[in-house]
């Protein structure tokens, strides 16, 4: 059965993950991708490799594409780009701020050889603005957006800890313009139009705080004033940052006794998270463990009150105490038997075989060309009328460059031709 968007065709430059992924999830739709690679690669092959330009994070973020090398640095390389792109309806890239016009692939020169053309760009801080010309990782971008600092990490040498499992902004951008392309493919259907979709890692960032950033003067005058007056203070007086940090941590917060129920505890095995989110949430928990005295969400409990803090450190001493006297199986037993939200703290090493995840395939296998069956995460979204997800593993360098193009109509003396002046492929020195 093909899939939503069968018959799409997408060329994709990118590298690392935001524009990756976002190929990914268009090939997930069902729509063929092809990756464009400079001779060198995109960088995350070599993001600890096991074979020469071979590793797992380029495997997992470029499966379901074709691969494509062309020299962009070249005029003919450009030429070969604007002559493929006639017959492509998306094209996405996260190149650095710049480097597309200097390359001849920006949405201006791509769009005179296909008008309909719909062309997605993921940069850091965006194209306008003070910031718009600088260099952004997701890294750097959680640090400006105030997202690394949000859950007041500060490692022993007094530097900012960073977000080390996942790059949330890569994924949120990239998500983000997956959405964006098919949205304005929908419009390109109804219209003819095609357009420039964008996201930022900026952005995303935001984004995922939405609920905590804003401006809402009636509540900010509350909670934020202070906090702003006391950043303020500490500054002028030459603050380090873990003394920032310490600062922030330590204040009156409303949300501390919410946080006693959405954390995670030892047990004798391992760890346990607990995520209610509600007063029922909170109950289940309490029952579970056979809380008695917590009076955290009772009408008259002062959040920010001057013996909320020696309270709500009470309850949770008294919390982790019990669930480190159990082990992981006795207290999910009892956890789930209440209904209350709370999991194992897992090993991402052992997530291909939960019974879970096997369960919903979410890590399909697929058969890679030079590496065999491999499993991956698969495809985000599950339709009942069309299907999604793809077997097709992540392109091998240079594998597929010939095929491509004379798939569109380059003839045999030409790519001959192409590959001899090192405009396309890898040459024998590379």
């Amino acid at each position: 059965m093909p899939g939503p968007l069968d018959g799409i065709k997408v060329l994709e430059l990118t590298q690392i993950i935001a524009g990756p992924y976002c190929g990914v999830a268009l090939a997930d739709l069902g729509a063929e991708v092809i990756k464009l690679e400079s001779p060198a690669g995109d960088a995350s092959r070599k993001i600890a490799q096991f074979a020469p330009g071979e590793s797992k994070a380029f495997h997992g973020l470029n499966r379901g594409k074709r691969g494509l090398v062309v020299d962009l640095s070249k005029p003919a390389g450009q030429e070969v780009t604007h002559r493929l792109i006639r017959d492509f309806d998306v094209f996405v890239t996260n190149v650095r701020p710049g480097v597309a016009e200097r390359i001849g692939v920006d949405y201006e020169t791509l769009r005179q050889f296909r008008e309909d053309l719909i062309y997605f760009e993921v940069t850091g801080y965006g194209d306008r603005g003070p910031s718009a010309q600088r260099a952004g990782s997701d890294l750097v971008v959680q640090a400006y957006s105030g997202l690394l600092a949000g859950d007041l990490k500060v490692g022993a040498n007094g530097a900012p800890e960073h977000i080390t499992a996942t790059a949330p902004s890569d994924y949120v951008a990239a998500l983000g313009g997956a959405m964006g392309v098919c949205a304005a493919l929908f419009h390109r259907e109804r219209t003819g139009e095609g357009q420039r979709v964008s996201t930022t890692l900026l952005g995303a960032g935001l984004a995922l705080q939405a609920p905590w950033a804003g401006d809402v003067p009636v509540s900010d005058s509350i909670l934020l004033d202070p906090l702003r007056r006391m950043m303020s203070d500490l500054r002028a007086n030459n603050a380090t940052y873990a003394e920032m940090i310490e600062a922030r941590r330590s204040r009156p917060n409303q949300g501390k006794a919410f946080r006693i129920y959405y954390s995670g505890y030892p047990v004798k095995d391992g760890a346990i998270i607990l995520g209610a989110l509600t007063p029922q949430n909170r109950d289940q928990i309490r029952a579970a463990l056979e809380i008695t005295d917590d009076p955290t969400d009772d009408e008259d409990f002062n959040a920010i009150g001057p013996d909320a803090d020696v309270i709500v450190a009470r309850v949770e001493a008294e919390i982790r105490s019990t669930l480190a006297g159990g082990t992981m199986s006795d207290w999910m037993a009892r956890l789930d038997a209440a209904g209350a939200p709370a999991s194992p703290v897992n090993w991402l090493e052992d997530m291909a075989d939960d019974p879970q995840v096997v369960a919903m395939d979410l890590m399909p296998s697929i058969e890679h060309r030079l590496t065999g069956p491999e499993r991956q995460v698969g495809a985000l979204v599950e339709m009942s009328k069309t299907e999604t997800g793809s077997s097709r593993p992540a392109p091998t360098l240079d594998a597929e460059t010939d095929d491509i193009l004379r798939e569109h109509g380059f003839a045999a003396e030409q790519i001959a031709r192409l590959r001899a002046s090192g405009t396309i492929g890898v040459s024998a020195g590379d």
